[in-house]
């Protein structure tokens, strides 16, 4: 992946994407329990972060979309890539 790329994804998300299936796709929640706790999760993270006026949530806001984009990318090649989601 170009510098250019990562750089573009460092400033929409805060990490790369490969960071983001690392540290959030590939976690024990998502292992466990899906996915769809893990943006739950986000989610909540997002919400807390309001009152604060904390800048990252744009950030995490944009991490669950990617996740989300991610799942319905799968579904649609009906391939189940992704541990606790079925197609």
């Amino acid at each position: 992946m170009s510098k250019k790329a990562i750089s573009g994804e460092v400033q929409m998300f805060g990490m790369s994407t490969d960071a983001i299936r690392e540290q959030y796709m590939n976690s024990i929640t998502a292992k466990f329990s899906g996915l769809e706790m893990v943006v739950a999760g986000i989610l909540s993270d997002c919400q807390e972060m309001l009152p604060a006026g904390d800048n990252a949530v744009g950030k995490q806001l944009n991490i669950a979309k990617f996740i989300l984009f991610e799942m319905m990318d799968a579904k649609r090649e009906n391939v189940s890539k992704f541990i606790g989601e079925s197609v």
